[in-house]
């Protein structure tokens, strides 16, 4: 409220510092103060978009467009003299044309720069390679926590305020759920404030002309040139096309879960009838599905199974077996 309140007020002094220069500009008042309303409104539309943009671009734009300015300065001099009737306009556009080819110039040719962006702004270089964003369902989900406290993920965890409201909705909804769900977020957000192993950090950073909280995380993406960490498949593909790298929770499990072989052994509690006639479903510690051929006459009880083939799905991996008893030159069981 009171930033609104601060650029509201740069709009009306602007509008009145135009009309205090109407008389000096031989132009009618209200002209004067609805140019200096609209040039109050440029500033504060450029403050929004500056906040968003990492100092080391703006460091760079600032040197390249002053270069340019100077260039295209140079230029007009030179082409005032050849065309004496050229007048303000003639140093004006080379230098307003210069300051532009600088700075855009300046801002593409930024990754040849980066040496020297590592020396001028280390602690802003650093940040942005070890921050990692999170959103809401991994928040939610709670694992990243636990891997955390493992060490294997280090460095900032950022959590921006506009990921917090989404939070609050949710912990204030009418359903008991999603309600609880939101509750466990916040327990998340504290238990990583409190771990040793990583510091937590609350941004103000946003994006008022973006409205889904998901195209937010991925611009904060690039500004922060960090990681955006979540379990949302959606998020996930939408931020690599983008051009943001993401971290997965889900993936990670996947990719953590045991590589079976066919013809390996297990042992597994039978839990219920799968889809097909015959079928026993069972589970891994980890939560991977056993398909059981003809495992529904062991229900409830525990048997040796031999793995015949592994399925990888989006929703994770399913393993199928056989009972091993019924394996080709197996024995009797318990033999």
């Amino acid at each position: 409220m009171t930033l609104a309140i601060i650029r509201t007020a740069v709009v009306v002094l602007a509008g009145w510092a135009g009309a205090e220069l109407a008389p000096a500009l031989e132009i009618p008042v209200p002209a004067g103060v609805l140019g200096g309303g609209v040039l109050g409104g440029l500033a504060v539309w450029l403050e929004t978009r500056a906040v968003g943009v990492p100092v080391e671009r703006l460091f760079w734009g600032t040197v390249g467009g002053f270069f340019g300015l100077i260039a295209g300065l140079a230029v007009g001099a030179a082409a005032a003299s050849l065309i004496p009737n050229a007048g303000m306009a003639g140093m004006g556009l080379p230098a307003l044309l210069g300051a532009y080819l600088g700075a855009a110039t300046a801002l593409r040719r930024r990754a040849d720069l980066e040496a020297v962006s590592a020396v001028l702004f280390p602690g802003t270089t650093r940040r942005s390679e070890l921050s990692k964003i999170l959103d809401t369902s991994v928040i939610i989900d709670g694992r990243i926590a636990d891997l955390c406290e493992t060490g294997f993920i280090d460095g900032v965890l950022v959590v921006p305020q506009f990921v917090l409201r989404e939070l609050q909705q949710i912990a204030d909804s009418s359903d008991t759920l999603r309600r609880n769900r939101g509750k466990r977020g916040f327990d998340v957000l504290q238990r990583l404030q409190r771990s040793a192993k990583v510091k937590v950090e609350i941004t103000e950073l946003d994006f008022p002309h973006v409205k889904e909280v998901d195209r937010k995380l991925i611009e904060l993406g690039k500004t922060l040139a960090g990681k955006v960490l979540t379990n949302d498949y959606n998020l996930n593909k939408m931020a690599e096309l983008s051009g943001v790298a993401v971290l997965n929770v889900n993936e990670l499990a996947n990719a953590l879960k045991p590589v079976m072989l066919p013809g390996e052994l297990l042992h597994v509690h039978v839990l219920r009838e799968g889809r097909e006639a015959g079928q026993g479903v069972a589970y891994l510690d980890d939560g991977t599905m056993i398909v059981i051929d003809q495992g529904k006459r062991f229900l409830g009880q525990a048997v040796d199974v031999a793995v015949t083939s592994v399925l990888q799905t989006t929703a994770g991996r399913m393993i199928f077996t056989r009972l091993r008893e019924d394996e080709p030159g197996s024995g009797p069981r318990g033999a």
